[in-house]
C-alpha cells in the first residue's frame, strides 16, 4: 500500500510515522508533508526531518501550509512541549533535506504518477488536504481513501464540542469530509480509549535505539497528559496509521460526518447528520473500536524491526 503522510509531529505523529517505517512489507510512504498544528510549521517540519534522518530514510519531505485557510494558528506547547515533540534532545543533531517544492503541487504530481490508488493518512489540521482537493480535483480518482485523526462525536478537547485538529481549520475539514472520497475518522471517542501504559513505555525505553527514542517521547507525552486527567497515554495519531495498515483490527460504521463552521459554541464540532437531504452520497466511515490488546503490540513490533535494522 502506498500512502501520503500529512502530519504535524507531535509525539503521537512520531509513533504513527515510526510504525509505517517499521512495516515496509505493507507500507511505502511516498511523501511526508507537514502542516502547522501542534507547533509552527518550521518546528513540525524539523521534527519530521529529525525522525526520518534518525531512521536513515530517503523519503521526500515537504513543508506545507503554515496555518489554517481563514484563521490564526494556535499551537499546543502545553501538550507537546516547546519544540512540538519534546522528550528526546538527541534528535537535534540529525538533519534532513526539505524539498523546496510547492507542497500541494508536489502531492498532486505524486498522485498523478501512481498506477494504483494511494491512501492519505492525515494526523494534523486538514489544510493541505483541502487545498489538494480544491486545486487538483483530477487527483481524486487516484486517492483510495483519507484516514483522519481528528474530531469527536461525543466531545472535544479544545472546546466542549471541538477537537484540536478539526477546530484549528474547520473550513478545511469541511472540504475534506464533504468531498466524494471515503474519509475515515479516528476521533477522540476511540483514540482516548486507546492508551499505552507507563509499564509499556518503560519497556520501550529499555529497548534498542528506535524503541528507546519512542519510549522517551511517550514518557514526555504521558507526563504531559496527566495535566489533562490521563494516567495512561492516548496515542491519538497512531490509531489512524494502524487503521490504514491493519483495517481488519477495527470496527467501523458508515456515518455522514459533518463539520460545524458556524462561529460560536459549535465551531469545529464534528457531528453525524441524519437528515435525508444532508447526505453527500458517499458515506464517510467512523472508527468505533479496535482490538486494543494488539494496539501496543503492533507499535512494539514495528519499532523492533527498526531497531534490528539500525542497530545491527
Amino acid at each position: 500500500m502506498n500512502i501520503l503522510y500529512d502530519c504535524d509531529p507531535g509525539q503521537d505523529d512520531a509513533m504513527a510515522l515510526l510504525t509505517a517505517l517499521g512495516n515496509p512489507d505493507k507500507v511505502k510512504i511516498l511523501c511526508v508533508s507537514t502542516v502547522g498544528g501542534n507547533q509552527d510549521i518550521n518546528l513540525v517540519t524539523q521534527n519530521a526531518g529529525h525522525l526520518l534522518a534518525f531512521c536513515e530514510q530517503q523519503i521526500p519531505l515537504v513543508k506545507g501550509q503554515a496555518g489554517p485557510l481563514l484563521n490564526q494558528l494556535h499551537v499546543q506547547p502545553e501538550a507537546h512541549g516547546k519544540t512540538g515533540m519534546d522528550g528526546s534532545n538527541n534528535l537535534d543533531r540529525y538533519n534532513y533535506p526539505v524539498r523546496k517544492d510547492n507542497t500541494i503541487l508536489f502531492m498532486a504530481d505524486i498522485l498523478k504518477k501512481q498506477p494504483e490508488k494511494v491512501t492519505i493518512v492525515a494526523t494534523g489540521p486538514l489544510t493541505n488536504i483541502a487545498l489538494l482537493i480544491k486545486t487538483f480535483p483530477e487527483t481524486l480518482a487516484k486517492i483510495a481513501k483519507i484516514v483522519v485523526m481528528g474530531g469527536g462525536i461525543d466531545h472535544g478537547n479544545v472546546t466542549k464540542l471541538a477537537e484540536f485538529n478539526i477546530w484549528t481549520d474547520p473550513e478545511a475539514a469541511q472540504i475534506v469530509f464533504d468531498s466524494p472520497l471515503e474519509v475515515v475518522m479516528a476521533g477522540l471517542d476511540v483514540t482516548e480509549k486507546t492508551t499505552i501504559t507507563k509499564k509499556q513505555i518503560a519497556s520501550l525505553q529499555a529497548g534498542g535505539s528506535v524503541s528507546k527514542l519512542a519510549g522517551n517521547l511517550l514518557h514526555f507525552y504521558q507526563k504531559s497528559g496527566e495535566q489533562f486527567g490521563f494516567i495512561d497515554s492516548p496515542v491519538h495519531d497512531l490509531v489512524a496509521m494502524e487503521y490504514a495498515i491493519w483495517p481488519e483490527l477495527f470496527e467501523t460504521v458508515p456515518a455522514n460526518i459533518k463539520i460545524s463552521t458556524d462561529h460560536g459554541d459549535t465551531y469545529g464540532q464534528t457531528y453525524i447528520a441524519r437528515e435525508a437531504n444532508d447526505h453527500k452520497g458517499t458515506e464517510n466511515v467512523l472508527i468505533k473500536r479496535l482490538k486494543v490488546d494488539l494496539f501496543f503490540a503492533r507499535l512494539q513490533k514495528s519499532l523492533l524491526f527498526l531497531d534490528q535494522k539500525l542497530d545491527s
